[in-house]
């Protein structure tokens, strides 16, 4: 596997180079330290677990043992779950139950159990391989890691990337890289927890490059200005997060070139980039790109990219979410599911071919056979994805129009929500918006919308007013809010996304 070449080349060419710090605790793992730790778990991970590939689940937070922790399954023949602290134990048993999982490493305490448990006080003591590893023993179409996302029936459902996904995927993040101009060895910023897949941007893309992934934990993250001293002096070079996340950023004047001097690229994923967010990174940071990507977890992080230019944030909206990386096809689709798909400019599901693809649902056939199809490309045939997602093609760029479980009718009319919170967005005094349904007895009785402004609404009621009179200018009058609420900022989910929950159980 091509990852493990680059990390086992940089450990014995640069042994003492960081790999991964925590910027809060300060903590580091220098390559050498990771290729010997990571051995160490191999070792033990091997004696626990017969050869039978199963799913190691790993709990923790931001720790570098972390990743000596995934390094070390995968180099056992064994693909590993991240589950961070941030979910409640009660998703912890989900988890443990839903994979069949026999052996679970903690990096932090937790009241959980498993078969087999391996706390982070065993992990620091394994003694050395008596025999030298064999080479990794994973590799092409065996899982690698196992992302779980929320079920519609409230179980989680656990996403497989094998080892070919995700070095496809890296391959192509090089490419970026290499056309970008990014430092030799580029220091990255890891936002995301673990266990939310953005995270496998900067943490392996980092490491593909031989260069160092800084973590803000979630303490960092909870304390604005302690997370502002961490930023100032980080060396940070490659900026990766969700876009609401640097939004909340962007609330301190002092987030700008300064603080960060060698910044020189943002990478976006997860949610939707506005333009005027787009705007404000450009302005404040004028040495930086804007790169603004796309992709779901079952397509390994991101599949499309575009960098975002000042004409594009002032000229477009919404922005494009990019052209699709090479080895991948968009096809735009109805309910058929038939080729050559819907022609450009036409809205459909946004429908992801290639060699990017998870190999499916852990443990769920159904759901698997539902969601995941083979296309017969003028390429060969190609494992497919079906989205949920609604987007259309114009000039060969992809662009988002929302969840297509977000589009409801009310008094028989249909309304995307996407397309109010759009317009929303055009408005000169809105930062942020959320749109949702006002619903009584499972009927959708009109819409609100969760608003953040520039400057504090000294009259709620007349600001209400005016956002509707302005939107009645763009919008028809059945997709008008009746109900506005503002926020000082909008909450957000362990991964940094809007919390829509949340704002719903407000309703």
């Amino acid at each position: 596997m091509e990852l493990f070449n680059r990390i086992f080349q940089t450990a014995q060419d640069a042994p003492e180079r960081p790999a991964f710090q925590n910027l809060c605790s300060g903590e580091t793992l220098g390559y050498g330290e990771l290729m010997e730790r990571s051995g160490r778990i191999a070792a033990r991970v091997r004696a626990l677990l017969p050869d039978d590939r199963s799913l190691v689940v790993v709990y923790g937070h931001k720790s570098p043992l972390m990743l000596a922790a995934f390094l070390g399954c995968v180099r056992a023949g064994h693909p590993y779950c991240p589950v961070d602290t941030s979910m409640p134990d009660e998703r912890l048993r989900d988890i443990l139950e839903v994979s069949g999982a026999q052996l679970l490493l903690t990096l932090e305490e937790t009241a959980v159990g498993c078969e087999n448990v391996l706390c982070s006080r065993e992990l620091l003591a394994l003694p050395a391989p008596a025999e030298p590893l064999p080479p990794a023993l994973t590799e092409g179409d065996d899982v690698f890691y196992v992302i779980f996302t929320s079920g519609s029936t409230g179980k989680p459902k656990g996403v497989q990337i094998t080892a070919d996904c995700l070095d496809n995927y890296l391959k192509w993040m090089e490419s970026i890289a290499l056309r970008e101009g990014f430092a030799e060895h580029p220091v990255f910023l890891n936002q995301a927890p673990f266990s939310f897949d953005l995270s496998v941007m900067d943490l392996y893309t980092g490491l593909f490059l031989g260069g160092t992934v800084c973590a803000l934990d979630k303490h960092a993250q909870a304390d604005m200005e302690l997370m502002y001293r961490l930023l100032d002096g980080s060396g940070i070079q490659v900026w990766v997060s969700t876009p609401s996340f640097v939004n909340m950023c962007l609330i301190n004047g002092a987030f700008a070139q300064r603080m960060l001097p060698g910044l020189r690229c943002f990478l976006f994923c997860g949610e939707v980039l506005t333009n005027k967010t787009a705007r404000d990174l450009l302005d404040r940071f004028p040495m930086a790109r804007v790169i603004n990507t796309y992709g779901p977890t079952e397509s390994t992080v991101a599949v499309t990219e575009v960098v975002v230019t000042k004409e594009m944030a002032e000229a477009e909206t919404p922005l494009s979410i990019g052209a699709v990386k090479p080895g991948s096809r968009i096809f735009l689709m109805d309910e058929s599911y038939t080729l050559p798909g819907l022609p450009e400019g036409e809205k459909g599901e946004i429908v992801i071919a290639g060699d990017t693809v998870a190999k499916g649902y852990l443990n769920r056939p159904e759901l698997t056979a539902e969601k995941f199809i083979t296309l017969r490309t003028p390429e060969g045939e190609m494992r497919a994805y079906k989205t949920g997602d609604e987007g259309y093609l114009r000039d060969g760029l992809l662009y988002y129009s929302g969840r297509m479980d977000f589009q409801l009718k009310i008094n028989g009319y249909r309304i995307e929500l996407g397309d109010i919170e759009n317009n929303l967005l055009l408005l000169d005094n809105v930062k942020a918006c959320v749109c949702l349904p006002i619903e009584k007895k499972g009927v959708n009785r009109g819409l609100a919308a969760f608003v953040c402004t520039e400057a504090p609404a000294e009259d709620e009621f007349a600001a209400a007013q005016t956002l509707r009179q302005q939107l009645m200018e763009r919008l028809p009058a059945y997709m008008v809010p009746k109900k506005f609420v503002f926020l000082e900022d909008m909450p957000k989910t362990n991964n940094g996304k809007v919390d829509r929950r949340a704002l719903k159980e407000r309703l």
